[in-house]
C-alpha cells in the first residue's frame, strides 16, 4: 500500500463504506471510465468473499437443522437404548452422537469463517474504493485540462469570428458604396455591361 493510500486509510477510519460490487451506482460509475485490471481483480476477489459468506450462512442453517434432527432422534430412542435390550437403538444413538460431534466441528469452522470474512471484505472493499477514486480523479483531471484547453480555443475562435464578422460587414459596406457611386456616375446600362464582363469572369 502506498503512502497516499495509508493516508486515506487513516482518514477513512470509522467511515462506513457500502459493499461496492453490490452497489448499482458503483457499477455505473466504473462503466464511465476505461476498464482497469486491478479494479477487475479486486471486484472478483470481493465477489468471491461474498459467495463464501453466503455459502457459510447457508451451511450453518443446514447443519443446525441436521443437528436438531439428530438430537430429536436421540431423544426418541434414549429409553430403548438405555434399556440395553435394543441394540439397533443403541447403534443409532451412537451414530447420531458421532454425527453431532461432526456437525459441531463443521459449525465451529463455518462460524469462524463468518466472523473472519467481514474484516477481509472490508479490507478488499476499501482497496477497491481507493483504486476507483484514483481512476476517477485521473479522468476528472484529464477532462478538466481538456475542458480548459477547449474553453481557450473557443474564446480565441470567438475573437477571430468577431473580427471576421466586422471585416465582412466593412467589405460589404465598401462594395455597396462602390456600386452606388459607379451606378450614379456611369449609369445602369454601362454598369450592366461591366457586370457581365467582370462578374461572369469571377464565376
Amino acid at each position: 500500500m502506498s503512502k497516499s493510500d495509508k493516508k486515506f486509510e487513516k482518514a477513512l477510519e470509522g467511515k462506513k463504506i457500502p459493499i461496492l460490487t453490490l452497489d448499482n451506482q458503483w457499477h455505473q460509475l466504473v462503466g464511465k471510465v476505461e476498464p482497469d485490471r486491478q479494479v477487475a481483480k479486486l471486484q472478483e476477489e470481493l465477489n468471491e468473499l461474498l459467495k463464501r459468506q453466503g455459502k457459510a450462512r447457508t451451511e450453518i442453517r443446514k447443519i443446525k437443522a441436521q443437528k436438531k434432527k439428530l438430537m430429536d432422534e436421540i431423544m426418541e430412542l434414549a429409553e430403548d437404548a438405555a434399556s440395553g435390550k435394543n441394540k439397533r437403538a443403541e447403534n443409532k444413538v451412537s451414530d447420531n452422537k458421532r454425527l453431532i460431534v461432526e456437525c459441531n466441528e463443521k459449525l465451529t469452522e463455518y462460524e469462524g469463517e463468518i466472523l473472519e470474512l467481514p474484516g477481509k471484505m472490508d479490507q478488499v472493499n476499501r482497496e477497491l474504493m481507493l483504486k476507483t477514486m484514483e481512476i476517477c480523479y485521473d479522468v476528472l483531471k484529464k477532462n478538466r485540462a481538456d475542458i480548459d484547453e477547449n474553453a481557450r480555443w473557443i474564446s480565441e475562435m470567438r475573437a477571430e469570428l468577431k473580427e471576421r464578422l466586422i471585416r465582412k460587414q466593412e467589405q460589404e459596406q465598401v462594395n455597396q458604396e462602390l456600386y452606388t457611386y459607379m451606378h450614379n456616375i456611369f449609369g445602369v446600362d454601362v454598369i450592366d455591361i461591366f457586370d457581365m464582363a467582370y462578374l461572369n469572369k469571377e464565376n
